[in-house]
């Protein structure tokens, strides 16, 4: 990877420090694919040469990305490119889709699937009476074969006869639904952050207490009927959430 250092673009007289300059150059050329996984980076030595930087400056470019997940070091190996993290975009879209969007090979693993009463608060989510049947689904969904995150969602029972565990294997829950003649027209969600407990993390791949983000969302159909509650956890290493803010 000798042009690494060519695309690295760094503005000496600009307040946003050294480090951070390169280690957003790094990452927008890991986002881009200029820089696919597996992709080794030049020693922080040699990079810091190149750039005429520091090389504890390098060095704490390069621990950013790892800390945000996109490179690790390996003995013997060097600094090595994992793969970007999954940005999405605060939307109504099923994370299947937008990792279609991305590129990034999604699949699922169906762990549960049943007809439930449902808890009392996916019975206020859905605006049901305490009790009424719901599907229940659990989900692990992962990104190039890597677990992302562990998704629990309720249906109201009867909202999609014929719905089959099997459809969900290959196909995200809103596609799904689709096919059942069901649009969603708008939704309520709230995001957050937690760590995980010590099943969460052997599923995701996780350390027990590592931080995730969380997600709680209920969408609606174009008539306004409650059709899905979601409760969903994302590994805070490979996900974000993105946001446009306008003023008002």
């Amino acid at each position: 990877m000798d042009g690494i250092a060519s695309l690295i673009t760094i503005d000496r007289f600009s307040p946003v420090p050294l480090y951070f300059q390169v280690a957003m150059s790094l990452e927008d050329m890991i986002e881009s694919g200029k820089l696919p996984a597996g992709s080794r980076l030049d020693t922080e030595v040699k990079l810091a040469d190149r750039l005429g930087l520091s090389r504890p400056t390098m060095r704490q470019a390069i621990q950013h990305l790892v800390d945000k997940g996109l490179v690790v070091r390996k003995r013997g190996v060097g600094t090595q490119v994992v793969h970007s993290a999954v940005r999405r975009k605060v939307e109504l879209t099923s994370l299947n889709d937008d990792l279609r969007r991305a590129d990034r090979s999604p699949s699922t693993e169906v762990l549960a699937f049943a007809v439930v009463p449902a808890p009392e608060n996916v019975a206020t989510a859905l605006h049901l009476e305490p009790g009424a049947l719901t599907i229940a689904i659990q989900r692990l969904r992962y990104a190039d074969g890597e677990p992302l995150a562990l998704m629990h969602n309720h249906l109201p029972a009867g909202i999609a006869p014929g719905l089959h565990p099997d459809q969900l294997w290959e196909q995200g829950l809103y596609q799904v639904l689709r096919t059942h003649g069901v649009q969603l027209r708008i939704a309520d969600q709230t995001i957050g952050a937690r760590r995980a407990t010590t099943a969460e993390a052997r599923l995701l791949g996780e350390s027990r207490g590592a931080p995730l983000l969380t997600m709680q969302r209920t969408a609606y159909d174009h008539a306004g009927r409650a059709i899905e509650y979601g409760s969903h956890l994302y590994r805070a290493d490979r996900y974000s959430f993105e946001v446009s803010l306008v003023s008002r």
